[in-house]
């Protein structure tokens, strides 16, 4: 019996066949719809092994700029895909689940960013790529933790830069780089649920583990780290290193192409201060092969953006990518 309850104001989903391969229909697909599967390192594995291109923020960012096909399905959240639309408004950009959200991008409204910026004339804004493209339409540059030190770094230092909406990842930056920065204060719900004392225990009980941490996390965390960087760059890093082991302060999704890279070695995901998954992302895993399948079969549901706000928003993402 199906006890599916449809939601109000939609038809009820109609079940997909059980008897389905999905890996084979979602090959069939992309081959049928000129398609391509963008995926983020934080998607399930079963995910990550169906799609063109894996990678960061930045990665799919420029993939989506070099894509050719006619479709590009996005496994990753709402604001990935909008930066995908942005750089291919002809094309069209399905989402396997459009409430994938990400609690950086809602924390930081429009509005009240338009009032912040008005607090700060002559200011340079710079806005991480987790925002939404109302936010980015006002922004001055684009960053993503893998190039934010080198466009940050490129400012005039006479000039006054407000950064957002990542307090951690703005404070990690202004330290690194000497240099003060006005902070949106806003945080990544998965990176800040990572326990000082967790950590702590763990480095006891596994004494020759390195700690790779992603920037997104509190500085009592990262004053803890061998190395910090974004998941691209901790991923690199842990193939090139020499040591063995490796505790991954970030979300656990990066451990498949982890373990991919360098097979010999043990990647330990980092536990958060509850007993709980909840250094898993919420948003990212509300995708799934059957929602990927689904979007592709029917080429819905569908990114839709004016073109006024397109035009707007990708004039910090070229200088972020031309930078890049």
């Amino acid at each position: 019996m199906n006890t599916r309850l449809p939601v109000y104001g939609k038809a009820a989903p109609k079940p997909v066949d059980p008897s389905l391969d999905l890996e084979e229909e979602i090959k069939r697909l992309k081959v049928e719809k000129n398609a391509i599967i963008l995926a983020h390192y934080y998607q399930d594995s079963d995910i990550q092994d169906v799609a063109d291109v894996i990678g960061d923020s930045l990665q799919l960012a420029q993939a989506a700029a070099a894509a050719k096909s006619d479709v590009i399905c996005f496994a990753g959240v709402h604001f990935m895909a909008e930066t995908a639309k942005i750089l291919n408004p002809e094309r069209i950009v399905v989402v396997p689940d459009m409430d994938a959200g990400c609690s950086l991008a809602d924390g930081c409204p429009i509005d009240r960013f338009r009032a912040w910026k008005a607090r700060h004339p002559g200011a340079v804004t710079v806005s991480y790529i987790n925002c939404s493209a109302d936010v980015k339409s006002e922004s001055d540059y684009i960053v993503t933790s893998s190039n934010a030190e080198k466009i940050v770094a490129a400012i005039p230092k006479d000039k006054k830069v407000l950064f957002a909406p990542d307090k951690n990842l703005g404070a990690f930056l202004a330290k690194k780089l000497g240099r003060p920065m006005e902070l949106w204060q806003g945080s990544c719900i998965v990176h800040e649920t990572f326990s000082e004392r967790k950590l702590i225990a763990l480095k006891e009980r596994h004494p020759k583990a390195k700690v790779l941490a992603h920037p997104e996390c509190e500085e009592v965390i990262l004053r803890m780290a061998d190395y910090v960087g974004s998941t691209t760059g901790i991923l690199k890093h842990a193939a090139a290193s020499p040591e063995k082991e490796f505790i991954v302060v970030t979300e656990p999704g990066i451990l498949h192409q982890m373990q991919k890279a360098a097979p010999d070695k043990t990647f330990i995901p980092a536990p958060p201060e509850a007993n709980c998954a909840c250094n898993e992302c919420p948003h990212m895993k509300k995708n799934s092969l059957e929602k990927i399948y689904l979007a592709l079969r029917d080429l819905s549901p569908r990114l839709e953006m004016s073109a006024d706000l397109i035009a707007k928003a990708k004039i910090p993402i070229d200088r972020m990518l031309a930078l890049s």
